[in-house]
């Protein structure tokens, strides 16, 4: 199965796409009203907007930095996800988005790194709880929400993982407890974006590690590949490859380029006859 991740509403009909995930919040907090014939997506602790707003909401570590898109290694701003009434305003888009289509998919869950997040909050949940162990208590904290928005969403519960397969590395870095999770998700997306994809062997192993984390769990993950200003050749290349290990492809904000891959592929799954005169 195919499809795209858009913020135009018109192009999840397009013919080419099994499925169109459409940004209803995104990670400069822009909001969108959802779709009834879409995925629903939305992005959950990347917000540049709220971040700029309220700076009181973002992830602090040991040293009080900041978790903010001026910081090396941070492409977006993060909001702490512990922060109730963040989450609860979150859990209400969910629901939004769910009274339009069942589908609904979350992008951006999590802590935003390992060092994240000291906050006097954050320290007094922790103490609080009956975790001896800090990633422990993260990990609760995050398949808690999941957990929480999975019963707001009657359809299938679609999640965004950062493009880490490595063993240990999700759980300590966000606090995405894999076995956990799979409780409450139907699929896990896993972002394999380059702007070139001159070459796919770094693809074929990350999308083979996701394959052996999640096939122990039964838990299905699909591909989503960037499509934007990807030359067609090497987009259809990227694709023959992802579809090898993950359930579905997925092709990110570029629809006119994704439609034409997949048309491409079509063409060269069909074998043509040759007519010659009798």
């Amino acid at each position: 199965m195919y499809g795209v991740v858009t913020r135009n509403a018109e192009e999840v009909d397009w013919g080419e796409f099994d499925v169109g995930f459409y940004e209803v919040k995104d990670v400069t907090g822009r909001a969108a009203a959802p779709l009834s014939n879409a995925v629903n997506m939305v992005s959950c602790f990347g917000d540049n907007a709220a971040a700029e707003s309220d700076p009181d909401l973002v992830p602090v570590d040991a040293d009080g930095q900041l978790a903010t898109r001026d910081r090396r290694y941070f492409d977006w701003s993060y909001i702490c996800p512990t922060n109730e009434e963040y989450r609860a305003g979150l859990l209400e888009i969910v629901e939004d988005c769910a009274e339009e289509n069942d589908p609904v998919r979350l992008d951006d869950v999590g802590f935003p790194r390992e060092g994240f997040c000291h906050c006097e909050r954050c320290e007094r949940r922790f103490a609080e709880s009956d975790r001896d162990e800090w990633f422990a208590w993260r990990a609760d904290e995050i398949t808690a929400f999941v957990a929480a928005a999975a019963d707001r969403i009657p359809g299938e519960v679609h999640l965004t993982l950062y493009p880490d397969p490595y063993e240990g590395h999700l759980y300590r870095r966000a606090g995405l407890d894999l076995p956990a999770l799979a409780d409450h998700v139907d699929e896990f997306v896993v972002p394999l974006y380059d702007t070139h994809y001159g070459t796919t062997y770094w693809l074929e192993t990350i999308a083979k590690g996701f394959q052996s984390r999640l096939d122990p769990l039964d838990a299905t993950f699909s591909v989503e590949l960037y499509a934007v200003d990807v030359d067609l050749d090497d987009l259809v290349g990227a694709a023959d490859v992802a579809e090898q290990y993950g359930e579905n492809v997925y092709f990110g904000y570029d629809a006119s380029n994704a439609a034409a891959a997949i048309r491409r592929k079509g063409a060269d799954s069909r074998s043509g006859a040759t007519h010659r005169p009798e």
